[in-house]
Formats: structure tokens, sequence, C-alpha cells
């Protein structure tokens, strides 16, 4: 059984946890660099009404980048924000991380930025930011129960939610015959029921997919690639294929543990999955920042926390959903590795390019449409 280990047994360190931290300990050692000084910033110790009130004061307005493979996966987000905030005109605008973050980069060098605040899993970003001197230093309220691999100590940054990467399966097809483990995929008898996101496309996806060659071997991807597997762009391509019955199984995208729907999201001990926190950050320069604070707050609070798709909170006083473990007790998880990975964009260069050689290259639109130079604005 793969999808419910967590409430039945504790997972052991096996061969990918070894892996994990032989890949963290070499990729990107050489672009880490000592933190920049920052102010001392105490925790924050307004209610979310008394913020409310001064972001209404404020001018009640709030743009939001958000890392994300469809125009409408923050909608859910966005209501039940303004449900709580009536008033704030709030513009959450979605796109890829690799997207969203050159166009800032952008806007700083033509001096037009439009976000207040940014949410990404292209971690990297927050470090060389803070270095430059681009995010305002900021300790939401129960910043000092975010774990410690969720957070910048300075406060230039904070990961507001847990994601995580597997491969996923229609349960109610293929029942006990379903694949146990991810290195069962490249059995010839998955041949062409697979989809997945491109892992040279999406950097999550990239490094699960590193992950899987460096437990299984050269040999198990080039049999992987003989699957006929439907590669697309977006990491939510894979259960759209399962969840329309066009595939049987998916690989390079998010899920729960607790879900009970016939689309089942696996994990299986001793074999790579990858997690990580999807960081959040102010700009210095926002025209808004109070607002921004507010939304920081509002994500970080015990209520948003517990509710959490996955069942996993980037809080250490919050108990996960369904009986899982926190996150970070999962050692196949990789939780460590992700951010080092990211560091080291040569690495993620040559492994985007080798990956190409065995699945082709990339091919279709952005799952979030092209939404130009300053969307938001």
């Amino acid at each position: 059984m793969t999808s419910s280990f967590s409430r039945r047994r504790v997972l052991t360190t096996g061969a990918g946890a070894a892996l994990g931290a032989s890949l963290a300990t070499s990729a990107g050692a050489a672009t880490r660099s000592s933190p920049r000084p920052g102010p001392q910033v105490a925790e924050e110790t307004r209610s979310l009404d008394e913020l409310y009130r001064a972001a209404l004061a404020e001018g009640g307005e709030l743009v939001v980048y958000a890392g994300g493979d469809t125009p409408t996966q923050q909608d859910a987000t966005r209501a039940a924000f303004l449900a709580a905030f009536p008033g704030i005109k709030l513009q959450l605008i979605v796109d890829y991380s690799k997207f969203h973050d050159v166009r800032v980069d952008n806007q700083f060098a033509t001096g037009t930025l439009v976000p207040d605040l940014i949410q990404l899993q292209t971690l990297q970003d927050f470090t060389r930011w803070e270095r430059q001197g681009r995010l305002l230093h900021y300790k939401p309220a129960g910043f000092g129960s975010v774990h410690d691999a969720f957070k910048d100590p300075r406060g230039a940054w904070t990961a507001i939610a847990v994601i995580a990467f597997s491969y996923l399966y229609d349960s109610a097809a293929l029942g006990s015959a379903a694949p146990a483990t991810p290195q069962e995929l490249a059995d010839p008898r998955w041949k062409g029921a697979i989809a997945s996101s491109y892992p040279h496309d999406d950097d999550a996806a990239l490094y699960l997919y590193t992950l899987y060659a460096q437990a299984y071997g050269w040999d198990w991807i080039a049999r992987l690639a003989a699957q006929d597997v439907q590669f697309a762009r977006g990491s939510n391509s894979p259960g759209v294929a399962v969840n329309a019955k066009q595939k049987l199984i998916g690989i390079g995208t998010s899920g729960s543990l607790t879900s009970t729907a016939a689309t089942r999201w696996a994990v299986a001990d001793g074999h790579p999955f990858m997690a990580w926190g999807q960081r959040a950050a102010i700009f210095k320069d926002a025209r808004h920042p109070t607002a921004a604070k507010l939304y920081l707050n509002w994500s970080l609070s015990e209520a948003r926390q517990k509710a959490a798709f996955n069942g996993w909170s980037v809080r250490t006083d919050v108990t996960p959903a369904g009986g899982l473990k926190p996150v970070w007790e999962y050692p196949d998880a990789h939780l460590g590795g992700f951010p080092e990975f990211m560091a080291d964009r040569a690495g993620v260069e040559r492994w985007k390019q080798t990956f190409a050689l065995y699945f082709g290259e990339v091919k279709g639109d952005p799952s979030p449409g092209w939404l130009g130079l300053r969307p938001g604005a």
C-alpha cells in the first residue's frame, strides 16, 4: 500500500534518504553565501482585525503574484480572503514561478514594480532578493512557531504552505494492481498509461525526476522514456489526465495523503518524493505594505494552516490532519535538498537538458497563458 502509510507506520531512512543527503551536500554548495545583516524585527502583535482596518485606511488594495499552473488555481484562496476582509481589492495573479521571478526582476530594472507580495517555488529568488535589499524584513504573528526550515531568521521571507510532489493513480480502475512504488512505473505493463508534467519545464518536477534518476539509475529513466508517457506543461496536467480517465497514472504533481478521492496520490517507504515550503515575501517598495502584512498574517494563521489541502502545515504548533506526521519528519521528502538544488542553477540546467535528451523538448503554450510584463498594473 502506498497512499496512507503515514497513518500506520513510521518511515525509515532508506537509500532514497541517503541519496537526498548526498544531493543536498553537493548541489548548490558553491552558490551559498553569508546572509546580509538585517534589522532586528519583532513579531507582529496586531490582530487581523487591526491589520484589516489599517489596510483599508491605506487604500484597501493588494497585488499578489503567486506561482501556479492555471489562472483559476488561487480562486479559493482569493474567495476566502475576500470573505474574511470585504472591501479589500485583491488581485491574486497566477503564473509559473519561473516567469513571475524574471517579470519582477524586469520591473525592478524599469522602475515599474507591480506586486506587493510574492509567493513562489523558485526558492533561490528569495535569498537573492534578500541579498539585493529588495525584501521587507517582517515577522507575522506566529512566526516563532514556523519551522526553521520554512523561514528566514531575519524575517525577509517565510513559507506559507507545504507542497509535495509524487505520483498518483486511478485507484478505482487499478485497485490492488496499482503501482506500489515509483520504481514500478518503468514496468512495461504501464506503457501508454502514464501522464507527466515535463521535468525540464518545472523545477519541482525536475527535482523529483532527479531523485528518481539518482535512486533507480539512468537505465530506469531510459525504460520510462520508452513508456509513451504523455508529457504536458503544468504540474496540474497529470491529475487532469487521470481524473478525465485518459491515463491511469500521473507523475510530477501535488496531492494529499489524506484524500479519499478515486485519484490517489501516493508515496512509498524508502522511495523518494519531494516537498518544500512555498515562500512568500513583501517587497520593500510595495505600494500596499499593510495589506500585504494582512495577507501574510492571515496565511500563517492557525485557522488557515489547519485547513491546508494536504494536511501539512509550516507551523510546528499545528497538528497535521489525518494522522500524518509533520512533513519534516519524512526523510524521503528530501525537504532540505530542494532549496540546495534550486540554488545550483548551473546544475539545474544540466539536469533539464539531460532529461530533454530522454523525453524530448518541451512543447505547448504555458498553462496559465501569456500574462505579459506587468499584470495587475
